[in-house]
């Protein structure tokens, strides 16, 4: 199976679920993305490691990670997200030590954070990008070439400071028949809604 390389495109607040964020992953060489969502914690430590000005007083748990490694000579060469089951993203941090390669189980969001700490790429399978990868409608009289740094934004005031709101109720996607699921899941993206394309798109997998 071939692997395709992704980058941070961004994360966003999700306004149904209360303290969780959607990490919003981007094909290098393609259009397609793949939310993914992820607690609060993680969402912070993710957008830490992408601002390179902002160094908390003390080590988050990742950084306790890398420095730990650092200190012990162990690289983490690439992460690989290679399993998609009900909607959960299971991923593998690709290490190195005295040139002896180990493969470590870990969360998504927590390969992703150290990822970013050791400038290693991440990636997936071409299988679970086709699955579970999200095409953007970009509305060209939105597009600007002067400002490509302003799409991939991370919410930065959202994620390290925002007062979290009252969560409202997941609307219940069982009762809804796949068209409808589809109707929905291009309206979710229309609104740019990643979270809940999230939550649609890994009901439709389920049922696929």
């Amino acid at each position: 199976m071939s692997l395709v390389r992704l980058n941070i495109k961004g994360i966003s607040y999700s306004q149904t679920q209360n303290g969780a964020y959607a990490l919003i992953l981007n094909e290098v060489d393609g259009d397609r993305k793949l939310p993914i969502v992820i607690g609060a914690f993680e969402a912070q430590s993710i957008a830490i490691a992408l601002e390179k000005e902002i160094s908390p007083p003390r080590p988050l748990t990742h950084d306790l990670f890398k420095n730990f490694a650092d200190r012990f000579d162990i690289v983490v060469k690439q992460v690989i997200i290679h399993k998609l089951v009900d909607g959960v993203f299971y991923s593998s941090l690709i290490c190195e030590r005295d040139k002896i390669e180990e493969i470590i189980d870990a969360r998504t969001s927590d390969a992703i954070a150290l990822a970013l700490r050791f400038s290693a790429p991440i990636f997936t399978y071409k299988n679970i990008l086709d699955k579970a990868g999200i095409y953007l409608k970009i509305d060209p009289k939105k597009s600007d070439d002067n400002d490509d740094h302003a799409e991939d934004s991370v919410l930065m005031d959202d994620v390290m400071t925002s007062e979290l709101e009252p969560s409202t109720p997941r609307e219940n996607l069982k009762g809804k028949s796949i068209e409808e699921l589809q109707k929905m899941l291009e309206e979710a993206v229309a609104n740019e809604d990643y979270e809940k394309a999230a939550s649609i798109r890994d009901e439709i997998s389920k049922r696929e």
